[in-house]
């Protein structure tokens, strides 16, 4: 097994034999022969260098931890111009629900990828030394420690009142004709007692919620924001294009008998099919132009662990490969934002309490050959011992506010339920002063 502080000395090694002559973009990659010994979100963890983003794909055949920026790109169209001119690139990050992305080119890619592991480094040759000294203090990787916090206190935005009005408000509008859906969002804030390790909670998540995207981005060691989402975006391999419609959701149960009943009642479900249907509908509508001979698959029902969706795979083949185009026409989609799209994004703007920032946007990378994105949903805002945790329901005709109010304590329970539950007042007081207590 191989270590990854040993890799490191062997790219110090090839970075010192490289060659003076010319300047510009560089690559140097090492395979990794062996089983990689070392957890890459650990090493993450260990880090002083930031941006850091994490990924491992929800079928478990993908990872990749990179960290430090050697160029950051605030829209896809600048980040896939860079790759234009230098097509080995992959850059990795964010982009936001309604403002600027957060893409960068790293320094340093761990990338696993069908058990084939390679560690690359980026670097214009011009700034070769620069890059040893930055190699040079990378922290060797150190075990990641337990999940401790405690949530001392939740406050929800909007609350159950307020929730119940915005929804008031949203079927007034689809009656009215002005929407055929809306999907209305609510933060919860936590707090903590003590600040939140987010490769820990991350970890935490990775190792329970399986089925999903894994997905973190640290803008340092007190902010990042994570989650594990079950939606693609989209997959691009080349031109062939591969999305999905996720919308409808009902809970999930421990029993595999009630799981199978529950599933069953949600592909049943008329509200639950049109507004998946919706979905459908919206994607192929703004693929049209870009991608010839669409194909939508028969719905079938992902059984995650607190909730199940109803979701279509919708494949085509695309003109150009041209992901600026496709994030473009893709985000948000309906299934996050509503129909008609523009209209939908006006009313949650003029109703939503908070901002939504980097939730129902998306995280992945892009690269010449290939691209990736899922839609950062179950996701959370970490900045040091406070916790913004979000949630979304999609509001169609013969929505019932309070079932959509648990819809949203189901989807957010795939994170909330890491964290133990808030602490009364005589723990909580122990926990944060131990004298008082003595």
């Amino acid at each position: 097994m191989e270590h990854i502080s040993a890799l490191l000395r062997q790219l110090r090694q090839r970075l010192a034999q490289l060659s003076p002559d010319g300047s510009g973009f560089r690559q140097i990659s090492l395979p990794v022969s062996d089983v990689l010994s070392d957890d890459v979100l650990a090493w993450l963890a260990a880090q002083s260098t930031f941006p850091q983003f994490y990924w491992r794909h929800r079928d478990e055949q993908e990872e990749a931890a990179v960290c430090g920026a050697l160029r950051q790109f605030s829209d896809a169209a600048a980040a896939q111009a860079f790759i234009a001119a230098n097509p080995a690139a992959r850059v990795w990050g964010l982009t936001a629900f309604d403002g600027p992305s957060y893409l960068f080119l790293p320094r340093l890619t761990w990338l696993r990828r069908d058990n084939r592991t390679s560690v690359t480094l980026n670097l214009f040759t011009e700034d070769a030394a620069a890059t040893d000294d930055w190699l040079a203090a990378l922290a060797p990787v150190t075990p990641l420690a337990p999940l401790q916090t405690v949530v001392a206190a939740v406050e929800h935005r909007p609350d159950a009142a307020g929730w119940m009005q915005m929804l008031q408000q949203a079927l007034t509008a689809i009656a009215a004709g002005r929407l055929d859906k809306v999907v209305l969002a609510r933060s919860s804030r936590l707090t903590l007692t003590q600040p939140l390790s987010a490769p820990v909670l991350m970890a935490a998540s990775r190792q329970v919620n399986h089925c999903c995207y894994h997905f973190m981005l640290r803008f340092s060691a007190r902010s990042a924001f994570l989650g594990s989402s079950p939606e693609r975006l989209y997959l691009r391999d080349g031109r062939h294009l591969l999305t999905e419609a996720l919308a409808g959701t009902v809970a999930n149960d421990g029993d595999d008998v009630r799981a199978q009943r529950l599933a069953q009642w949600l592909l049943d479900d008329r509200k639950n099919q049109h507004e998946n249907l919706l979905v459908v509908d919206d994607i192929c509508q703004r693929l049209q132009g870009s991608v010839s001979a669409l194909d939508v698959q028969p719905p079938e029902v992902l059984r995650l662990r607190k909730v199940q969706h109803l979701r279509r795979c919708i494949t085509g083949q695309l003109q150009t490969a041209d992901d600026a185009d496709c994030l473009q026409r893709l985000q948000p989609t309906a299934a996050v934002a509503g129909l008609p799209r523009q209209a939908a994004r006006v009313f949650i703007a003029a109703h939503e309490p908070v901002e939504r920032g980097w939730y129902a946007g998306c995280a992945g990378y892009l690269s010449a050959g290939r691209a990736e994105f899922c839609v950062a949903l179950r996701s959370c805002q970490i900045d040091d011992d406070s916790l913004q945790l979000y949630a979304g329901a999609g509001i169609v005709s013969g929505s019932d506010p309070q079932q959509e109010w648990q819809e949203l304590d189901n989807k957010a329970a795939a994170l909330r339920s890491l964290l133990p539950p808030e602490a009364d007042a005589a723990e909580l007081t122990a926990r944060i002063s131990p004298k008082a207590s003595e």
